[in-house]
């Protein structure tokens, strides 16, 4: 009978220890997994988070060379030659730009101007970014590799007097800095040009290699050195490795000249996530474990003196065990909370990128309110109650107004068209004309109107598409602000086409290639941020029209706004 018993105990022992080896390796499996596409999701996000940095970055800059062509001074300099005053104008300039140097070559490509007063009479007349600077009207963007220090990342562009060319102006951007800010990264990050060369990169030795020569330097030779680094991550997708570790690659395209940005990340921080539930895992069974010796020597007292001690034992093990675990639930609560805490600051960056955009469009309800509150008290003052009940109507469906244009920050996050609906272009564009009463009060502009019999449908969101016919009539109306006998046209046409035309009698449009840029103004500083267009025209792009400007022949500025007009046949689907 006994060995009967011990013959079953060790079976059960065995089945027991098979079903043990089963579940742990499949908890394994698929914790990896889990935890691998949670790292590898973090890895992703924050290579978009570096792309968006260097971008911004690369814009920043990319204008600088523009405005300093057209530096009266740096021309003066330039056609007299006389520089005594050159170097100092440009050092006044790049702390405010930002840029790592500036400097100013004659058309002989010498330096007569830096920042760096080292640099100056340096001789660049072979150098790419003044050669092809001199051939292009336009902004040169060069990357040129140095022989110690890494690339060079410059913009240049040529300065022209009368046409004539006098020399070349160069803006060198800091990409460097995003080196020194990855230096305490545990991931290995690299920025490769078009073609695949690395320019920038937390290991100095990458720069100027491909990918593949970069990472055939940090992995072992031996296949067998391959194969038991493979075994300590049991269970997970290696992508390759580095500096003697299994690391997961993810690579992200930057909309700038086809650059790429790619991380390498170790597998270390998912290893100990996966192990901390492995070891909970394990201290389940090792407990049934003990319940099974101890149902089995429960027949003689020195099994149960035995098995007191060795229960002694098991919970001296699982204090230790559950300590280590605590510990490990303490770095994981630590962990959420640093997720969320990134989470949070990457919302209030997207939240600050739009306050300036949503500040600008609730200036136009604000004024209108404040005009129509004055009104409405001077009218109770006059005993007129029910002309004043008129102008608290018009307030509330100016806070409505507002209250619609603060719910557009939800569909910011969303690629839009969700609230799209038939929306009529003129009763949009007779809502936009009351909301402009107040200041139209203040002005003698006169206002005509040229409209088909028929409405013209579009599909649209109705508030967004009343912004930009509101922007465009306050901008047609600052445009004619110095100007006697000030006119504004609207016209609205219908044919392939719902298309809607502003003319003002202004003074024209400067810079056309500038207008939709963000921030660029003529106008008075407080007077506004140079936001309306380039919202206007970011809206009109997303309802799947264009935004077009010209000067008119006999003077002034004409908007035209074209959308996909909405045809009988779709509206009686929709």
């Amino acid at each position: 009978m006994s060995r009967t018993i011990s013959w079953r105990a060790r079976i059960a022992l065995g089945l027991f220890i098979a079903l043990v080896v089963v579940v742990v390796a499949i908890t394994n499996a698929m914790l990896m997994n889990r935890f691998t596409e949670t790292t590898r999701n973090r890895a992703e996000l924050r290579l978009a988070l570096f792309g968006a940095n260097l971008v911004s970055e690369l814009r920043r800059n990319s204008i600088v060379p523009q405005l300093l062509a057209r530096d009266p001074e740096l021309i003066g300099a330039l056609s007299s030659a006389d520089y005594s005053r050159s170097t100092q104008r440009l050092i006044s300039f790049v702390d405010e730009i930002g840029a790592a140097s500036l400097m100013l070559l004659d058309k002989d490509g010498r330096t007569v101007a830096a920042t760096d007063r080292n640099r100056l009479g340096e001789q660049h007349r072979a150098d790419a970014y003044f050669v092809e600077a001199q051939r292009s009207n336009e902004t040169v963007f060069s990357v040129i590799q140095r022989e110690a220090s890494g690339f060079l990342f410059a913009y240049s562009r040529r300065v022209e007097m009368q046409g004539q060319f006098m020399g070349v102006i160069i803006v060198e951007v800091d990409l460097q800095k995003f080196e020194r800010t990855w230096a305490g990264f545990s991931d290995a990050l690299l920025v490769m040009d078009s073609q695949g060369q690395i320019i920038l990169a937390t290991e100095p030795v990458w720069r100027g290699l491909t990918e593949p020569q970069a990472v055939a330097r940090e992995t072992p030779d031996s296949a067998i050195q391959r194969a038991l680094m493979a075994t300590t991550d049991w269970g997970s997708e290696v992508d390759g490795y580095l500096q003697g570790e299994a690391v997961m690659r993810v690579s992200s395209r930057i909309p700038f000249r086809g650059w790429q940005v790619a991380s390498y990340t170790t597998y270390s921080s998912v290893r100990e996530k996966v192990n901390g539930v492995l070891a909970l895992e394990i201290m389940g069974f090792a407990i049934l474990l003990a319940l099974a010796f101890y149902a089995l020597s429960r027949k003689t007292m020195l099994r149960m003196a035995l098995f007191q001690r060795e229960s002694a034992e098991l919970r001296a093990l699982n204090a230790r065990l559950q300590r280590e675990i605590a510990e490990r639930e303490r770095m994981e609560k630590s962990l959420e909370v640093a997720g969320q805490t990134l989470a949070q600051s990457q919302k209030l960056a997207a939240l600050g990128e739009m306050s300036a955009a949503v500040s600008h469009e609730l200036n136009q309800p604000l004024a209108a309110m404040k005009t129509y509150l004055a009104g409405a008290m001077l009218l109770l003052r006059r005993n007129r109650p029910e002309e004043a009940l008129s102008s608290f109507g018009r307030i509330d469906d100016l806070i409505g107004r507002m209250g619609a244009i603060t719910r557009q920050l939800k569909s910011y996050a969303s690629k839009g068209g969700d609230s799209f609906a038939p929306v009529n272009v003129g009763e949009s564009l007779a809502t936009s004309l009351s909301m402009m009463e107040p200041q139209l009060r203040l002005r003698k502009v006169r206002i005509t109107r040229a409209l088909p019999e028929k409405p013209v449908m579009v599909m649209a969101d109705k508030v967004r598409l009343e912004q930009v016919m509101i922007n465009l009539l306050r901008n047609a109306l600052d445009a004619t602000s110095s100007v006697e006998d000030a006119q504004i046209d609207i016209l609205l046409s219908a044919g392939e086409t719902a298309t809607l035309t502003v003319r003002d009698n202004g003074y024209g449009i400067a810079d056309l290639d500038a207008l939709f840029e963000p921030f660029y103004t003529t106008k008075q500083p407080g007077d506004g941020v140079g936001l309306g267009l380039a919202i206007s025209s970011g809206i009109v792009n997303d309802l799947g029209g264009r935004l077009t400007a010209r000067n008119a022949e006999g003077g002034g500025a004409v908007f035209e706004v074209q959308l996909p007009i909405l045809s009988e046949e779709i509206e009686a689907a929709e």
